[in-house]
């Protein structure tokens, strides 16, 4: 993994999937497997994926429309909300312990940010399993501001996405560093000219590339 050049970094956005909370994807595609779905590899994949997925991180289709359009891709309209809902949160695994702790000590020292490419289903789920296993409602106290795209109607790698955060929060692009496991929206990213780090890591080893990479 590259290191980046810290010296001058002042602010941190980090991605939320498999940087601070796991997820699996194999999970999910077995999971959508089951459910009858046939060609998952390019119906839904790590780095690309149907389009339904995309318009639901971006607000564009609603919870029922989404699961309609698993029906229609599982050719089941038997498929049950519950079904549909509990194979689509099959890949939300969770957050390492240590890894709130390590992101508050982070906040101490940088402006941070959080920016998810998320939907309603999933962020329901996740704010639900952060009160149930952290106590907290919701990432708010984590970060100085958390982005969803689905509340931004944009989604990551669209440079648009980098603009607002930076513009909203007066960052300078010179001085902030994204942080992310999609090769993709680091690309991004890089167009929004800001300084980029690709997670390659479990996220239980957040605290280890951080220090790496001497911003800890």
């Amino acid at each position: 993994m590259e290191t980046v050049s810290t010296q001058k970094i002042k602010n941190i956005i980090f991605d939320y999937g498999n940087v601070i909370f796991e997820i699996d994807f194999k999970k999910a595609q077995n999971a959508l497997l089951q459910l009858g779905i046939a060609d998952i590899q390019e119906f839904f994949a790590h780095k690309s994926h149907n389009n339904l997925f995309n318009d639901f991180e971006i607000a564009a289709i609603s919870p029922a429309e989404f699961r309609a359009g698993i029906r229609l891709a599982a050719g089941d309209e038997n498929l049950t909300d519950q079904e549909i809902d509990a194979a689509w949160n099959s890949l939300l695994i969770g957050v390492p312990p240590g890894v709130h702790d390590v992101l508050l000590k982070v906040k101490q020292k940088y402006r941070t940010f959080l920016l998810s490419n998320t939907n309603e289903t999933h962020y329901n789920y996740i704010l639900d399993y952060l009160k149930r296993e952290f106590s907290i409602s919701d990432n708010s106290e984590l970060f100085e501001k958390a982005y969803y795209s689905q509340q931004m109607f944009l989604r990551k790698p669209d440079v648009a996405i980098f603009e607002q955060v930076v513009r909203e929060n007066q960052l300078d692009p010179a001085e902030t560093l994204f942080i992310d496991d999609s090769p993709q929206h680091i690309e991004g990213a890089k167009q929004a000219g800001l300084n980029t780090l690709l997670m390659t890591r479990h996220p239980k080893e957040l605290e280890q590339v951080l220090i790496e990479n001497h911003l800890l």
